[in-house]
């Protein structure tokens, strides 16, 4: 196994995991979304400007298909230019041909590429109205089980990432609201935990159920039960890694009502979100099931780059499924934290090259 691939919480369970995927055929999902929750001031840096955050996520899928972006005119970054994460996404696949399907689960724009599409709308601000109808969460569970039923027969291991601003602060609500004892990250260094816990409060205050269903409809978003439902059939019959960080925590606590194969699953993260002090991901994951909690511990602290050495500084730090990716790669071809940031450097290079910015 990789020196570069930590594993936290239950031990056994995660050598065994990764013992099994050595060598083994990957296939990466990239599950798209949109909350208007982000657009309160101070949620999140994702985007350039507010008005262009409804395109991160289809762009995000576009780069990674691409190495550009057909719905805008340059790959997503934060205001001072930091790159997006798929970036360390897209290298990761690329280095080791692993291929990878979009699903389209509530994004307010389309992507300019195939995609599996679930017809969900897209989720709602919480600090105002519910996220979704209980009937599209409904929704977004069957579509999910019939799209991870699909993917999971393909390969020995699905990967699942997700790209939605904001959603840290709906996962937020979500486990709070499933009882769970959380601290999410951010995608800034000063991760804005009052205000989200502020909102998340809020919004559950104005809601009577305890049931997951009701609980997601009212302060979740479109992502979270359609990653359930991918995670519930795929699970049956293959390896399932949940790309991502505090978010993928909020998917596994819903699925606990709609199902899944614990053996078969792993959370996938970057040694970033596991540093974060601001975050509890491995004792949040503890509280909601005994599954190991795995990193990929990334070199980018040693980058040229002040884009790419800013997420060892705590900026962004996960996303796009980048550390789920980053693992399957050490896992299927070998490769090193040192040689995925090199490749990551000169993709860097040329997409800024290539930028019509």
């Amino acid at each position: 196994m990789s020196k570069d691939i930590g594993i936290f919480g239950n031990q056994t369970m995660g050598q065994e995991f990764l013992a099994g995927l050595e060598k083994k055929q990957f296939m990466f999902s990239l599950v798209i979304s949109y909350t208007d929750t982000c657009t309160i001031p101070g949620i999140t840096i994702a985007g350039k400007n507010p008005d262009l955050l409804a395109y991160t996520p289809p762009a995000d899928a576009e780069f990674l298909n691409f190495g550009y972006c057909r719905c805008i005119d340059a790959i997503p970054m934060s205001p001072d230019g930091k790159p997006t994460p798929g970036l360390l996404t897209k290298t990761a696949l690329e280095a080791a041909s692993i291929s990878n399907v979009v699903i389209n689960a509530g994004s307010k724009i389309a992507p300019k590429l195939p995609y599996f599409e679930t017809g969900l709308d897209y989720g709602k601000n919480i600090a105002v109205e519910p996220a979704m109808p209980l009937d599209s969460v409904t929704q977004a569970v069957e579509y999910g089980r019939m799209i991870g039923r699909t993917l999971g027969s393909f390969t020995d291991c699905l990967v699942i990432g997700e790209t939605i601003p904001g959603g840290t602060t709906t996962a937020q609500a979500v486990l709070t609201g499933l009882g769970v004892k959380a601290k999410v990250s951010s995608s800034m260094p000063k991760n804005p935990t009052l205000l989200k816990n502020k909102i998340a409060n809020d919004a559950l205050a104005k809601i009577k159920s305890t049931n997951p269903f009701d609980v997601v409809a009212a302060v979740g978003d479109p992502m979270i039960p359609t990653v359930a439902g991918m995670l519930s059939t795929a699970s049956s019959l293959t390896k399932v890694i949940l790309a991502g960080g505090t978010q993928m925590a909020a998917v596994l606590a819903f699925s606990k009502i709609t199902g899944y194969e614990k053996k078969n699953i792993a959370i996938g993260t970057t040694s970033y979100v596991i540093d974060d002090h601001t975050a509890n991901l491995v004792d949040t994951i503890k509280q909601i099931d005994d599954i190991p909690v795995i990193s990929a511990r990334l070199a980018l602290k040693d980058s040229k780059i002040d884009g790419l050495r800013a997420f060892a500084d705590g900026f962004v730090k996960e996303g796009v499924g980048a550390g789920g990716a980053s693992i399957a790669a050490m896992l299927k071809v070998g490769i090193d934290a040192k040689h995925l940031l090199e490749l990551s450097e000169a993709e860097y290079q040329k997409t800024i090259s290539q930028s019509r910015i």
